[in-house]
C-alpha cells in the first residue's frame, strides 16, 4: 500500500478527481441560477398577464366554444384547469425556497468577507502603529501617549467609517433582494399559505 501512495496516479484517474468534484459544483450552481430565475420570473407583471390571457381563453374556449372540442367542461368547474393552477404553485413555493435559499449564502459568504476585510484593517492598523513607533524611536523622539491615541483614534475612525459605509451598502443590497423575494412571493398565483400557523414559522 506504501509502494501505491509513492506512485503517481494514472493519467486516467487523475482526469476523473480532476473533474469529478467540480462538475457536481457546476450542475448545482446551474440548477440554483435556473431555479432562481424561475422564481423571479414567476413575480414578474409579464408572467401575470401570460398567466391571465391563457386562464382566460382556456375559460373562454370550455365555456363558449364548439361543444364535442370542449375538453374541461364548465359544468365539472374546469377540472383540468384547476390542477394545472395547483401544481403550478406547488412548484412555485420550493423555487421560491430555492432563490430564497441561494441570497441566504451570498448573504454568508459577504458577511464572512466583511469579517477577513476588518481583520485585515485592524492588521494594517497595529502595522501602521508599530511602524509609526519605531519610527520616532529611530529619530530620537519618542512618541507620547496622547500623540499614540490621537494618530490611533483617527486610523480607527477612518476604519469604521469604512466599515459603516460598506454595512449600509450590504443592507441596502439585500433589503432590495428581500423585497423581491416578497415580491415574487406575493405574485405567485394560486399560492396557498401553509396550514398551522405559517406566520409563526417566519418569525
Amino acid at each position: 500500500m506504501a509502494e501505491q501512495l509513492d506512485q503517481p496516479l494514472s493519467e486516467g484517474r487523475s482526469r476523473r478527481l480532476r473533474w469529478a468534484r467540480p462538475r457536481r459544483t457546476t450542475r448545482s450552481d446551474t440548477s440554483g441560477r435556473v431555479a432562481e430565475a424561475i422564481a423571479r420570473f414567476s413575480g414578474t407583471p409579464t408572467f401575470l398577464i401570460w398567466l391571465t390571457v391563457f386562464v382566460a381563453l382556456w375559460m373562454a374556449w370550455n365555456s363558449w366554444g364548439p361543444g364535442p372540442l370542449r375538453f374541461d367542461k364548465a359544468e365539472l368547474g374546469f377540472t383540468a384547469l384547476t390542477l394545472m393552477l395547483s401544481l403550478q404553485a406547488s412548484y412555485s413555493a420550493p423555487l421560491i425556497l430555492l432563490a430564497q435559499n441561494r441570497q441566504d449564502d451570498r448573504d454568508r459568504v459577504t458577511a464572512e468577507q466583511d469579517r477577513q476585510r476588518a481583520e485585515r484593517n485592524l492588521e494594517d492598523t497595529e502595522f501602521l502603529t508599530r511602524e509609526i513607533a519605531s519610527l520616532r524611536y529611530a529619530m530620537n523622539d519618542v512618541a507620547t501617549r496622547d500623540f499614540v491615541r490621537s494618530e490611533l483614534r483617527g486610523m480607527l475612525e477612518e476604519i469604521l467609517a469604512e466599515e459603516r459605509r460598506t454595512r449600509e451598502q450590504i443592507h441596502d443590497e439585500r433589503g432590495e433582494e428581500r423585497r423581491d423575494g416578497r415580491r415574487s412571493e406575493a405574485r405567485a398565483p394560486g399560492a396557498e399559505p401553509p396550514a398551522g400557523g405559517s406566520s409563526g414559522s417566519q418569525d
